[in-house]
């Protein structure tokens, strides 16, 4: 009778914690107050339209930046810290590319090619990259940099003008766990 006593304890304090845990998270809609991410996230994501060029976004992780094609110094800042954060993910870059979305003007072409290779530019003037273009919150474009999952899905943005590390932290985490792209 003992033995029995002391295996429904040890049954009881070994589950007890694990359902405490599935009521607190599902019967008391209970979420964790902090959060580990340096971004906004965009909740819920948004599916962006997979048309024309605008498919390129699917298959890697990919940050984009939306601007017009003259660049000025804002523009500039942007693909520059784009293009640092991707160099700062060592071995893990060739698992991002970085979209620069033209929204007028397009494009200084020898500057782009000389101080941004690999950068792919979208010009969003067409139809299809104009669909595109409407998915992306319109507010703060020249200081914004977005994250788009391999499946097409806009789902972080970042201010250009914060800690350039929490973009990197974030960006290192989802390629870490993630095993698309």
């Amino acid at each position: 009778m003992k033995s029995k006593r002391m295996f429904a304890l040890l049954v009881l304090l070994f589950f007890a914690p694990l359902l405490l845990s599935f009521l607190m998270y599902y019967g008391a809609h209970w979420r964790p107050a902090g959060q580990t991410n340096h971004g906004t996230l965009i909740d819920p994501p948004r599916v962006l339209p997979a048309v024309g060029q605008a498919a390129v976004l699917n298959g890697k992780w990919s940050l984009v930046y939306i601007g017009t094609g003259d660049c000025d110094d804002s523009c500039r800042f942007g693909l520059y810290f784009m293009r640092q954060t991707q160099l700062g993910l060592g071995h893990l870059i060739p698992r991002v590319q970085r979209i620069f979305l033209v929204t007028a003007r397009c494009c200084d072409r020898a500057f782009l090619e000389r101080e941004h290779a690999g950068l792919i530019t979208l010009d969003a003037q067409s139809a299809d990259n104009a669909a595109l273009l409407a998915q992306f919150p319109s507010d703060h474009l020249p200081a914004t940099l977005f994250i788009v999952d391999p499946r097409g899905n806009l789902m972080m943005r970042y201010d250009v003008h914060a800690d350039p590390k929490g973009l990197h932290q974030d960006l290192e985490k989802l390629l870490n766990l993630s095993h698309i792209g």
